[in-house]
């Protein structure tokens, strides 16, 4: 003040101005935040949800990726039996699938996008299937490597893959704020029916990408029993979530699910 005095703000000032501050930073969401409004979607893996655990995943998923796309590129090093194309696009695929999954999610479906979205930690039976489709590829090329020496049966796996990974990528980014990862029990202010775009040609794209994609890559390794046993765990799993999931739906949407059901496949054999 001119005078030399400082003017005190009364207690009233004060309790207003830490009010509004108080809501000011309750509104305030960090930008790195990565934790869902929906208590159904919270993370419940042993992967904690931080900032830090999604920077290191995707720093060691990036190393996996361009380790096996080096291997691919360069058609596998003669110095090591077991670093062929093959297992080079496996890897390559493996880590770009996972990758995707987390950053299609954060991209096109924030409220919904945390740790788990890498989809990371399904559980052991998704590991020990992935283990032992590498363990098969790799004791038939030491013991018999002429099974794994067609080359059209990979170059078919790898269109497979591919086709597969872009049509899951491309439903969850078209979908939006309606794809989730777990099935919605519940119908909220996002939910859309979404009937046009990759929606237009399949009723599951998400579901088919993934299968096709899970055989595309045992074809690439030339694995008989694993593409049979993924084939039939995937075409189980699919057909009863895509049982339960339709209840749902239904129960959302009404006559408007159960004609565009009519109208659309799922183009997965034997599902309709």
């Amino acid at each position: 003040m001119a005078n030399g005095l400082r003017m005190q703000p009364s207690n009233g000032d004060i309790d207003g101005f830490e009010e509004r501050l108080r809501q000011r930073t309750a509104k305030q969401v960090h930008s790195l935040d990565t934790v869902p409004k929906d208590p159904g979607l919270r993370p419940r893996g042993k992967i904690p949800n931080t900032p830090l655990a999604v920077s290191t995943l995707s720093f060691l998923l990036g190393i996996v990726f361009s380790l096996g796309f080096l291997t691919f590129a360069f058609g596998g090093f003669d110095r090591f039996w077991w670093l062929t194309y093959q297992i080079g696009f496996y890897l390559a695929a493996w880590a770009a699938f996972h990758w995707g999954e987390f950053a299609v999610t954060a991209g096109w479906n924030r409220d919904k996008c945390s740790i788990d979205s890498f989809l990371l930690e399904n559980g052991s039976q998704y590991h020990i299937a992935h283990s032992f489709a590498i363990a098969e590829y790799l004791i038939t090329l030491y013991f018999k490597p002429s099974l794994k020496s067609y080359p059209y049966v990979s170059q078919a796996g790898i269109v497979l893959a591919v086709v597969g990974q872009v049509l899951r990528s491309s439903a969850m980014i078209h979908a939006a704020q309606s794809f989730s990862h777990v099935i919605a029990m519940r119908k909220v202010n996002t939910h859309t029916l979404v009937t046009d775009g990759i929606y237009r040609w399949f009723r599951h794209p998400s579901y088919a990408g993934f299968l096709y994609w899970a055989l595309g890559t045992q074809l690439v390794l030339q694995n008989p029993i694993s593409f049979l046993g993924f084939l039939i765990v995937l075409w189980r799993f699919f057909s009863q979530r895509i049982r339960s999931e339709e209840g749902y739906l239904i129960a959302f949407f009404g006559n408007d699910y159960i004609q565009y059901r009519k109208r659309v496949g799922t183009k997965i054999p034997f599902i309709s």
